[in-house]
């Protein structure tokens, strides 16, 4: 399957602004830059912890997945993304395996990542992200539903 190791841990936050000084201040980290994803109605920012980060992600409007989950669960662990050799391999293997998936296909995520997300219901209430960087994954095609 390839897993190289955990890229970052997934917050949903209601407000990055207003959780953002408990990452910088407190714990030292610093702030990689904000970037909106459209397509999955978030804004992100990404602080690094050695080789993986955390990403914290804000809903752009009530009708996002992230809104939804806290909506239904509060702020919190949203997803442990993992950074593999290939995405599209991964999604494949898993398919085979019949395990629950959300993405059957990969698609376009922050800081220009090809990403998947696999079913909590597969994982037992863990939503794993499955990531691998665009130049790596050149030539396979990405979604971008």
């Amino acid at each position: 399957m390839g897993v190289k190791k955990i890229d970052h841990i997934g917050i949903a936050v209601k407000d990055i602004e207003s959780v953002l000084s408990f990452y910088q201040e407190a714990l030292g980290l610093e702030n990689l830059g904000f970037e909106v994803v459209e397509d999955q109605g978030v804004r992100v920012v990404f602080l690094p912890v050695g080789e993986s980060r955390f990403e914290l992600l804000e809903p752009l409007n009530d009708d996002s997945p992230v809104a939804k989950f806290i909506a239904r669960r509060g702020e919190g662990i949203h997803h442990i993304c993992l950074d593999v050799d290939s995405v599209s391999e991964t999604l494949e293997e898993m398919k085979q395996r019949g395990l629950q998936l959300i993405d059957h296909e990969p698609r376009l995520g922050a800081h220009h990542k090809q990403i998947a997300f696999v079913h909590p219901k597969a994982s037992n209430g863990v939503m794993i992200e499955l990531s691998q960087d665009m130049e790596e994954a050149a030539g396979t095609p990405v979604s971008q539903d």
